[in-house]
């Protein structure tokens, strides 16, 4: 077997895991706390962020996603009051987004649920326990 052929295999399983510790993550947020996984995600970003709040390329960038999906994104995060829009005093063609403490008490109850899915995924996935060994 040649190295290309490892190397895609292994990639095949990496991607095969993600989808599967996704699924997990996706299940538990949406039943247990009504927040998508990108949501989830966004929030955790923006609580992390200096004056939480991030210009929305920046939290597109953090979140692999789109201008477009990271507006919609927002638009939802917005809607459920756990952050709002913000222009840039300086720029008024910047445009953050602003974590609410609605969105900050949503994220800090959902992330013990995140962390014990996450860890428990990646322990019942046949690559998990070698792949946080090599990263480890």
């Amino acid at each position: 077997m040649s190295t290309g052929d490892r190397d895609e295999q292994m990639w095949n399983r990496v991607i095969a895991l993600h989808a599967q510790v996704e699924q997990r993550l996706t299940a538990v947020l949406q039943r247990t706390h009504g927040l998508g996984l990108s949501e989830y995600r966004a929030l955790g970003f923006l609580d992390a962020a200096p004056d939480d709040e991030l210009r929305m390329q920046e939290l597109a960038n953090l979140l692999g996603l789109n201008q477009s999906s990271v507006t919609r994104l927002v638009g939802r995060l917005d809607a459920a009051g756990f952050a709002h829009r913000d222009l840039c005093p300086d720029d008024r063609r910047g445009v953050y987004t602003v974590i609410t403490p609605a969105g900050r008490e949503r994220y800090l109850a959902a992330r013990d649920s995140y962390r014990a899915t996450l860890g428990s995924a990646l322990d019942d996935a046949p690559e998990g326990p070698a792949l946080r060994k090599a990263l480890g």
